[in-house]
């Protein structure tokens, strides 16, 4: 049986990502693996991870996994999660550091003086905690989840599509920003659907079964 690859560079909470990806395809191989080679063979690769973007790129060319991940990108159903998705794109100001490039685009933090909720209220950064994702079209990975579901976010930086035609779901936190991206057979999402309850395992179920 063909495995899932769950992307192993170095930074955490794979662990949780597999074993939420488990409970909802029991009898489907996952695999966390560092090697470029398993990643190959796999047929549907997720890339999660939390941490600083130079840290998770530069640990990613350390263990030879950048053609890898650039690879699955092109070619099976791909899934990235929080800096999983961030990676995906040109550049980041977190470090003025140089992503993937799938996407063009850049990721920014989020400005101080936009930190305000439409009652006045101050607003935190990091963005931490449960929040609404509302769906910009129908796609696949959305299929029984209700517009505007809650699901949980831990970060202070957000992408800024070039092409605002791959945005597939935005979320509000002083500004509207983009909390997932699609394109082809990639899905990328700002949240954490391993820790979101009902509406993140139903994700990574379809994800499961989705053929694009």
């Amino acid at each position: 049986m063909s495995a899932v690859a769950v992307i192993d560079y170095g930074m955490g909470n794979l662990r949780s990502v597999a074993k939420a990806i488990e409970h909802v395809a029991p009898g489907r191989r996952v695999e966390i693996t560092a090697d470029p080679a398993r990643v190959a063979a796999a047929d549907r690769v997720v890339f999660p991870g939390q941490g600083a973007m130079p840290d998770c790129m530069r640990e990613l060319d350390l263990r030879g996994l950048r053609p890898a991940v650039l690879d699955a990108a092109a070619s099976r159903p791909f899934l990235g999660i929080c800096i999983g998705l961030q990676m995906l794109f040109e550049r980041s100001d977190e470090g003025n550091v140089p992503g993937l490039g799938v996407f063009a685009g850049e990721v920014v933090r989020f400005r101080d003086e936009a930190m305000y909720a439409a009652d006045g209220a101050r607003l935190k950064v990091p963005h931490m905690g449960w929040n609404e994702v509302w769906q910009r079209r129908p796609h696949p990975l959305w299929e029984g989840i209700p517009d505007g579901a809650r699901f949980y976010f831990v970060h202070s930086y957000h992408v800024r599509p070039a092409d605002t035609g791959v945005i597939a779901a935005e979320t509000g936190h002083g500004v509207r920003f983009t909390s997932a991206v699609e394109r082809a057979n990639i899905f990328a999402v700002q949240f954490h659907p391993e820790k979101s309850a009902q509406a993140g395992l139903r994700l990574l179920s379809n994800f499961m079964r989705w053929a694009p």
